[in-house]
């Protein structure tokens, strides 16, 4: 036995101090030991999303860009993980079993014949004369048929310069009566442009090229030196935002189409923008885009603006009564508050949580039955949509199919959320479609809603396209006159008409019709035929 033992017996004091500072000593590293265990599962979870997050940025970047999902990829999925999916394999079957498989019909092999409405230049190949003779009897040989075949001609831009000449008359033997000009000459018809070079073909030939064709004013330069005439991204700049300010009466009556339709569709991406007063060349600005009106007569409105601040939705749908729908950005949410409008979320953007939280693995797991029961979703949509069915029919039969989906699909992710870390691109995937859950369904209740909002995002792809090849807005001026062109030109696409042909017809039309009398040169009040004459 130690002194340092002996001591602590004639002491009984001193041990009992001894054994608490120990049971002390023993508490805080038994709360370190729990604080280092916290703080190894949450760098464990964190590890966990950066890997998923890095194994999805690998698959954007060299994966394929399609977001497609079919049975195929599931079970490719399962390819690698056979064994761990048995206890999945019956619910995914259940998943399968209502889907129906329509028949496939085989394409025809062949070119697609050449459109109709093209000019035909006939060229005809014949025989010479003397061979039309019978060679075993003389006879004159008699035409009985021909073969026919067609070839696509093509003619590169073509320019000319147009000269307007107005005659000038005076009478050479007087001054002129009082009160007449002692010459005489016709009056100048209205332009679009006046003491310019621009005619209505030019101008809408320089817009659809940039805002239909993503063609940069320097591309379109380069162009013009080709065929002979020497025109300066300045210029072609300067007209593009001229045409803008004559363009601009269209907006509030777009605006006021769009607000007068059941359903409006919003959605937003970002411009740059120099030479923005107060603010660096780098910030980002924004355009914003509309789209709504009489469901079969839409209008597709853009506005640039320098915030993504909810103030933007409130500002041009205040009056507004009617149906919302957009993604879960947050500042629509205001807006969705308002009275008289009913906010509805969007499928597109639930289904694409999923998917990238399928990409990291190579495991067919939870991801792909979310992306199952949505693919459902959709296909009963397709199905219903192909049918001539009545507003009423078809909202009711809907309801009928998909809500027990919902219904299933709820449960699901109820479960989910208490399974799944919420920082896993999984668990981020629940989490989304559990907050934004009530929006998503209110889509069932109105014939003209589908589940997303992939429309007003297809309106707001050529923006994407271009902004690609330009880059940026050269002026806040320059971003308006896009925004107003944008306008213009998708909302003629999307009524059928052909941009190049309509834009002439409006540079043409403009300069000789009141302001008031503008709605009649929407798209959707146009005769196509009446353009094309």
């Amino acid at each position: 036995m130690g002194v340092r033992t002996k001591l602590l017996e004639k002491d009984p004091k001193r041990l009992t101090r001894l054994v608490k500072k120990l049971k002390n000593k023993n508490k805080t590293l038994a709360r370190r030991a729990i604080k280092a265990e916290q703080q190894v599962k949450v760098i464990t979870s964190r590890a966990r999303t950066l890997e998923d997050e890095l194994k999805l940025l690998r698959y954007k970047l060299f994966g394929r860009k399609s977001e497609k999902y079919s049975v195929e990829d599931e079970k490719q999925g399962r390819l690698f993980n056979e064994a761990e999916d048995i206890q999945t394999e019956v619910e995914k079957e259940s998943l399968q079993k209502n889907i129906k498989v329509t028949s496939y019909v085989r394409r025809k092999r062949g070119r697609k014949p050449l459109p109709a409405n093209l000019p035909r230049e006939e060229i005809i190949h014949d025989i010479p004369e003397e061979e039309k003779v019978c060679s075993c009897c003389g006879s004159k040989l008699v035409r009985i048929g021909e073969e026919v075949s067609e070839k696509l001609e093509i003619i590169p831009a073509q320019i000319k310069v147009i000269r307007n000449i107005r005659p000038k008359y005076a009478c050479n033997k007087c001054d002129g009566c009082e009160g007449e000009k002692a010459v005489k000459i016709a009056s100048v018809k209205p332009e679009i442009m006046p003491k310019s070079i621009v005619t209505p073909g030019l101008l809408a030939y320089i817009l659809v090229s940039k805002y239909a064709d993503a063609i940069p004013f320097y591309r379109q330069e380069k162009q013009f030196k080709r065929i002979g005439v020497d025109i300066s991204r300045a210029d072609l700049s300067n007209w593009a935002i001229k045409a803008g300010k004559i363009l601009d009466p269209f907006v509030d009556i777009f605006l006021e189409e769009i607000r007068s339709g059941p359903v409006v569709q919003m959605d937003e991406t970002r411009v740059q923008v120099l030479n923005e007063h107060g603010r660096p060349n780098t910030s980002k600005s924004y355009m914003w885009v509309m789209r709504g009106g009489p469901p079969l007569k839409p209008v597709i409105l853009y506005r640039y603006h320098r915030t993504r601040g909810g103030e933007i939705p409130i500002k041009y749908l205040g009056k507004y009564s009617g149906i919302l729908q957009t993604d879960a950005y947050e500042g629509y949410n205001e807006i969705g508050k308002s009275p008289g409008i009913i906010h509805v979320g969007c499928w597109a953007h639930v289904r694409r949580k999923y998917y990238e939280a399928s990409k990291p693995t190579k495991k067919a797991g939870s991801a792909e039955i979310a992306l199952g029961k949505i693919a459902r979703i959709y296909s009963i949509e397709k199905e219903l949509r192909s049918r001539e069915l009545s507003p009423d029919e078809f909202v009711e039969r809907r309801k009928i199919k998909v809500e027990p989906i919902l219904k299933d699909f709820k449960e699901w992710i109820d479960k989910k959320v208490m399974q799944v870390p919420p920082t896993t691109l999984l668990g981020k995937a629940v989490n989304y479609t559990l907050k934004q859950w009530e929006k998503l369904i209110r889509y069932l209740e109105s014939p003209y809603l589908t589940p997303d909002t992939n429309r007003v995002e297809n309106d707001i792809r050529p923006f994407v396209v271009g902004r690609r090849n330009w880059l940026f807005s050269g002026s806040p001026l320059g971003a308006f006159a896009s925004a107003t062109i944008y306008s213009i030109v998708e909302t003629a696409k999307a009524n059928g008409l052909e941009p190049y042909s309509y834009l002439k017809y409006l540079f043409t039309e403009l300069p000789v019709i009141k302001v008031e009398d503008y709605k009649k040169l929407m798209p959707q009040y146009l005769d196509p035929n009446k353009i094309e004459k």
